[in-house]
């Protein structure tokens, strides 16, 4: 099963908009911000959606901005994202998904509420067939892999 819900620890009050795609062809879904904010030249916010993803294990969803906001010189601080199936309900976030956002324009990037803050794909991966188990599970959320 793959589907978005709200995540029930909201960091803001504002009415949250559902990830869509902007078109029947459209690979990705479209995330919207729940904040105002003004992300100053050089400047790395964190804004979350206040959205969580539930799919399966052999699959990931990949965060990326789009193309409008390449133009405008925003992209995501850590290139792409990378959004596990164990993020989801994780302790620390309940699996809110959130944009690393960097702004290496010379201008102030305005971001109201409803505004893209970037778009998921999500796709099947693959692993070695010679792996060993994998008996670990996550306790954390953004970031939470990194030692």
């Amino acid at each position: 099963m793959r589907k978005f819900e709200i995540v029930n620890k909201r960091t803001s009050e504002c009415d949250i908009k559902m990830p869509q795609r902007a078109t029947k062809a459209s690979a990705g879904y479209d995330f919207y911000s729940t904040i105002d904010y003004i992300l100053q030249p050089n400047e790395v916010k964190l804004i979350f959606s206040d959205i969580k993803a539930q799919f399966e294990s052999d699959e990931v969803l990949v965060l990326c901005t789009t193309s409008g906001m390449g133009k405008k010189g925003i992209m995501l601080a850590n290139a792409i994202g990378v959004i596990d199936a164990d993020y989801y309900n994780n302790v620390n976030n309940e699996g809110n998904i959130g944009f690393m956002l960097r702004n290496l324009s010379e201008q102030p990037y305005i971001i109201k509420v409803g505004d893209k803050i970037g778009q998921g794909i999500f796709t099947k991966f693959l692993v070695v067939d010679d792996e060993k188990e994998i008996t670990t599970d996550r306790v954390g959320g953004f970031g939470s892999t990194v030692k």
